[in-house]
């Protein structure tokens, strides 16, 4: 990953006015990614919008990490689930198709 891409973890927490402790704990419950580098701790760009989602949950919703892990995991599956649905419904579209033979309506 570029350093461009990486942001310190310190200069998120003064920005989200929240103490490292809180983005040490998302790291232990595989919330997030932190990258150790030269004495600094990172995080990348690509997990700003996650990290905001969960500061969201946390600070708005007053839901523990416990239950933010939960919703993390049902939101995964369910990502996963309107995957699959959008590969099928392609494979259907194959066999929607009309027979050269026939003619549409």
């Amino acid at each position: 990953m570029q350093a461009d891409e990486m942001i310190p973890a310190e200069e998120l927490c003064n920005q989200y006015k929240i103490e490292y402790s809180f983005i040490a704990d998302l790291q232990q419950y595989g919330l997030i990614d932190i990258t150790a580098a030269e004495h600094t701790r990172y995080i990348s760009q690509n997990q700003l919008q996650r990290l905001e989602q969960i500061l969201r949950l946390h600070f708005d919703l007053d839901i523990n990490l416990e239950g933010i892990d939960a919703i993390a995991n049902l939101l995964e599956q369910i990502s996963g689930m309107q995957a699959e649905i959008t590969t099928l419904r392609n494979r259907l579209k194959l066999y929607e198709k009309v027979d050269p033979g026939q003619k549409e309506v």
